[in-house]
């Protein structure tokens, strides 16, 4: 499968904002962004008047590029989300949070949805009871998230273990000294904190 093996500070200066893809090291001083908070390329830091479409479309490659997935992928969420009740875009949020490389880093077991998706590939998570390898796969409400037994000897999960617990969004809840976590509800666009203009990206999908 195609992925995106370029710096990943370089997408956050291409958008113009922070994206958080490098865990602890987007919060840091010495963070690209915060040195050169300007597009890459030669004409970067050059101005240019941006149509309503380019909006758009920079509001959709930012969104992609914050939960990690390809266009193809992206779309379909879209069509999925325009046939269900309610809302389109917000439906289209509350489907990619509940992706469990998501949830992972929504309970803070990983410090970037990058590292969320290496460990769920690398098979070190159960749902409900069941082994899960798929970054992707869509949780429920009320489903069980947990480290798999085998992996909790593992020193990456054992010092989780020693972890206090952190706050977390009120949809998702974590216990480090079992870890295991559960969903408790489904995502709602007041659950999620990333600055993401979800109307635009319907408006461009919908033309």
């Amino acid at each position: 499968m195609a992925r995106y093996t370029e710096s990943k500070c370089r997408l956050c200066r291409r958008e113009g904002a922070k994206l958080f893809l490098k865990g602890d090291k987007c919060y840091k001083n010495n963070c690209p962004f915060n040195k050169r908070p300007v597009a890459p390329g030669q004409h970067g830091a050059e101005r240019h008047k941006v149509s309503e479409y380019g909006l758009q479309l920079r509001e959709k490659q930012k969104t992609k590029r914050i939960y990690g997935v390809l266009e193809g992928q992206f779309h379909e969420y879209y069509v999925k989300a325009d046939r269900m009740k309610g809302i389109t875009g917000e439906n289209m949020l509350s489907l990619l949070e509940r992706r469990l490389d998501n949830v992972v880093y929504r309970m803070g077991i990983a410090s970037s949805r990058t590292q969320a998706r290496q460990l769920v590939t690398h098979a070190h998570f159960t749902v409900n009871g069941k082994k899960v390898n798929i970054p992707s796969y869509m949780v429920k409400a009320g489903d069980v998230v947990a480290v798999k037994e085998s992996s909790k000897d593992n020193k990456y999960f054992t010092e989780i273990k020693q972890m206090q617990k952190g706050t977390m969004p009120k949809w998702v809840d974590f216990n480090p000294e079992t870890l295991e976590g559960k969903v408790l509800a489904l995502p709602v666009r007041e659950d999620i904190d990333s600055q993401i203009a979800e109307h635009m990206i319907v408006e461009l999908y919908s033309k």
